[in-house]
């Protein structure tokens, strides 16, 4: 850990600062062309729209058909397999299960890896951008994406790969590469699995670590008053020595660790929603009916219709819950089963928990903020509105939402967000290290080589501005897609034979 920490101190020039410009401001401009050259190149468009938000969507509308809606049919089915109720079936002949971590585990380390702040920041960028309509995409998106995150996480436990030493390697480099050879596709596969694997540490960079850091920087800042030049740049460092203490341990402490933090975080901010919404019980109604109206009929400043509000909020969405980016099954496949459809289950539990339970009651919390008129939606169009002659950039619109109601509420919000943060960047850093070495091989230096750009991410996420980051962000974690599609779409008979294997065994037992 003492030479980790060295040489992140060593790799970050944080040593030399300027009296014209800041450190945080050298940051971000070292990084936004970078953070430009790639939004560009993923967010191509067809018919004037990105062609990778259409690709996710009807590929989920088509998993929800296929399956026969599996985020209804199997929902409580779901709940019994995370409860343990079918926990006998994982046994091979001699009583053992091959894996890491339970069910749940699994589920927690999946879960913190997406109930982020992509679900306090990304849903007040949402609402700012496209107006109170986003939520009811994001919700759309969310029960689509249910379908998807059953598909790829069946696969990611189908085709693991198991250790000497009983570890687990999977996701979708794994199914991408051994499932198309079996189709006869073997080239595609490891061209496609190497791209995954390419992409997916990229989004360990952006979304699941820099995005992170930038939200916890942003409200540790106004928490602490700090207007320093530099201030994003120490709590960056800050960040990344508690992370780097966390992610040494691998997926056995990260899932130790994200089954005790991320169900007592969502709790906590899940409680906080709760008691905002019922002391302006009487505006709920009034919200939700807003919310459909705007999504039909937007009138957000230059959200560019019905259209332009459902990017926006599928958008969002998609960063949120991951379904379609495969980065989830990696999570998942390291679960103590046999029946790869009995973590798929699970799995599907994901976008419910965290966009149409999480992102839907942030929503409400802003809306009805807004009913005053705190602050106009579209903003200025980059995701900041002005409250009170102040511009209020993600987080920073919650945080502002839940003042109203809330004593002391700045604290509160500042803890949940830096725990979301961190439970989020510990568990991404596990999908990040597997595509590693996926690429690069299993040994100890290819880790800690992993591991020291990984942390040095956070301190980029933390100094730089929230359009840059954000921007990186998405275009990594939506990069992903792009080879997980084609694994799925040659392999989801293969889930729909392993759900009836599945279904059939718990029908017997």
């Amino acid at each position: 850990m003492k030479k980790l920490l060295s040489l992140l101190f060593f790799v970050v020039p944080f040593l030399s600062f300027s009296q014209e410009k800041g450190l945080d401001k050298r940051i971000d401009e070292a990084f936004a062309p970078i953070s430009d050259f790639f939004s560009n190149v993923v967010f191509f468009e067809v018919a004037g729209y990105p062609f990778v938000i259409l690709l996710l969507v009807s590929s989920a509308a088509f998993f929800t058909v296929y399956f026969g809606f599996p985020n209804i049919k199997y929902f409580w089915t779901a709940i019994n397999v995370v409860r343990g109720k079918y926990d006998d079936l994982d046994k091979d002949e001699s009583g053992n299960k091959e894996g890491e971590v339970s069910h749940f585990q699994a589920l927690a380390t999946a879960v913190s890896g997406t109930v982020g702040n992509g679900n306090i920041a990304g849903v007040a960028l949402a609402i700012a951008l496209g107006g109170p309509g986003a939520t009811f995409w994001m919700i759309v998106c969310g029960l689509l994406g249910m379908s998807t995150k059953f598909v790829e996480c069946t696969l990611g436990v189908q085709y693991r790969d198991v250790g000497e030493d009983g570890t687990i390697y999977g996701g979708p480099m794994y199914y991408l590469s051994k499932g198309l050879k079996n189709k006869g596709w073997e080239k595609l596969g490891k061209v496609t699995a190497v791209l995954f694997a390419i992409f997916c540490i990229g989004g360990s960079f952006g979304g699941g670590n820099a995005a992170q850091s930038n939200q916890a920087t942003i409200v540790l800042k106004d928490l602490l008053g700090l207007e320093t030049t530099f201030a994003g740049a120490i709590i960056g460092l800050v960040l990344a020595a508690f992370v780097g203490i966390i992610i040494i341990g691998g997926i056995k402490r990260i899932a130790s660790v994200t089954e005790k933090v991320v169900p007592l975080m969502a709790v906590l901010y899940i409680l906080a929603c709760v008691y905002i919404l019922a002391i302006n019980f009487s505006y709920i109604d009034d919200a939700i009916a807003l919310i459909i109206r705007e999504a039909f009929n937007p009138t957000a400043v230059g959200v560019g219709g019905v259209i332009g509000v459902l990017m926006v909020g599928f958008k969002r969405a998609a960063f949120s819950n991951e379904a379609g980016a495969g980065s989830a099954s990696i999570a998942h496949s390291a679960v103590k089963t046999k029946y790869s459809a009995s973590e798929g289950l699970v799995a599907l539990l994901e976008p419910f928990i965290d966009t149409v339970v999480i992102c839907t009651m942030t929503a409400l919390v802003i809306v009805i903020f807004n009913s005053n008129g705190a602050f106009v939606y579209g903003g200025d169009g980059m995701g900041g509105v002005l409250i009170d002659g102040v511009t209020y950039e993600g987080a920073g619109i919650t945080s502002k939402a839940f003042a109203e109601y809330i004593p002391y509420s700045g604290i509160f919000l500042t803890i949940a967000v830096v725990l979301f943060a961190v439970s989020t960047m510990i568990s991404w850093s596990y999908y990040g290290l597997q595509s590693w070495k996926y690429l690069f091989g299993r040994g100890r230096v290819a880790d800690l080589t992993y591991k020291v750009l990984f942390l040095v991410f956070v301190v980029i996420g933390a100094a730089a501005s929230m359009n840059s980051i954000w921007a990186f962000s998405d275009a990594m974690i939506f990069a992903m897609v792009f080879p997980n599609m084609i694994g799925l779409y040659f392999l989801f008979p293969v889930v729909k034979e392993q759900l009836n294997k599945y279904l059939e065994a718990i029908k017997s037992k």
